[in-house]
Parts: C-alpha cells; structure tokens; sequence
C-alpha cells in the first residue's frame, strides 16, 4: 500500500515554489493541472498539488481547507524556520517545544492549508 497526500491550490507554481524552497522537495510530475512532489530522501514519499477547481475535485471540496493541517517532521525546525523567516512567510505560532516531544511552528502554505513543521525534541 502507498498513501499520498494531495492538496488543492488555486496557483500551483507558487504552491510547488512554496514546498520546494521551503521544505527541499523535488517535483517528480509538472503540469498545468498537477504537480507531484517527493522527498529527496525518498521518492515514494509524495506530495501532490492539484489545480483546485480541476474536474476531478469534487464542487463540494474546492474550498479552501478547514479543519485539517499537513504535518512535516523534519531533521531541525529551527532550520526550516529561518528559512520560513528568509521567505517572509506568516508565521501563525513560533517555534516552540511541545509537551508531547516535538518542537514545532504553524505557518499556512499560499492555498491557505495549515502547515506544522516539526522535528522531535526532549526535555533536558
């Protein structure tokens, strides 16, 4: 079994620009309707776009997302965080370390999904 998560986007260049500058993806598939993007660790580690009013997105959810948030464990946040920074990217909650072992910060990619970026952490 594989699982791959897609997100619908209104831009997907801006959208692919967002993730590959930011969290280092590669695009493994670029079309006018589609963009797949991968890990540079793994390839089967992937990450869609979709043009978010395409005929295979449903009327009902082309919407802007609402309860729901993509999470990306990373090796160090606090990397990925100046990057974010460098990029002027909102950011919606700074890093901070959680009870649950995570270190972690909020921002929202260009579609308006909630993303947490986050890399393991213990307490001292």
């Amino acid at each position: 079994m594989r699982i791959l998560t897609n997100i619908c986007s209104d831009d997907l260049q801006k959208s692919k620009e967002f993730y590959v500058s930011l969290l280092g993806f590669q695009v493994k598939y670029d079309s006018d309707w589609y963009v797949q993007l991968c890990s540079p660790e793994d390839s089967e580690i992937e990450y869609g776009i979709i043009q978010r009013d395409h005929a295979l997105v449903p009327i009902e959810y082309q919407n802007i997302p609402n309860g729901m948030y993509v999470t990306f464990v990373v090796e160090d946040v606090d990397i990925i965080y100046k990057k974010a920074l460098g990029m002027e990217i909102p950011i919606l909650q700074e890093p901070r370390n959680e009870f649950y072992g995570q270190r972690r910060f909020l921002i929202k990619d260009p579609n308006g999904c909630l993303v947490d970026v986050c890399s393991p952490w213990e307490p001292k």
